[in-house]
């Protein structure tokens, strides 16, 4: 996927590949997320501050820029940087 320049870009390319929904999702200073399922797969690209994302013994760290993929149903968990994280991410539904 190309890399877009507004979030509205970013979100029409999104749905036009068939994703259901695309949000903004904010996290805030040193926010952490314990190991968690969704129902829902995702595809995101990170546009401000960083996060450390851990699917079983792996761990990315991610910046700006960087973007993920996560299928439903995949354990995971998240870990905010010290300024927090902003990503966009693009949803297909499952449940």
């Amino acid at each position: 996927m190309i890399r877009p320049i507004s979030f509205e870009q970013y979100e029409q390319e999104c749905l036009d590949k068939g994703f259901d929904e695309v949000l903004v999702r904010e996290w805030k200073p040193h926010q952490e997320a314990p190991t968690h399922t969704h129902d829902f797969d995702a595809y995101a690209l990170v546009v401000k501050g960083e996060m450390w994302l851990s699917v079983e013994k792996d761990t990315r760290h991610l910046m700006a820029g960087d973007t993920f993929e996560l299928s439903h149903g995949t354990p995971h968990s998240e870990k905010y940087g010290p300024e927090g994280a902003t990503f966009w991410v693009a949803r297909l539904n499952h449940g």
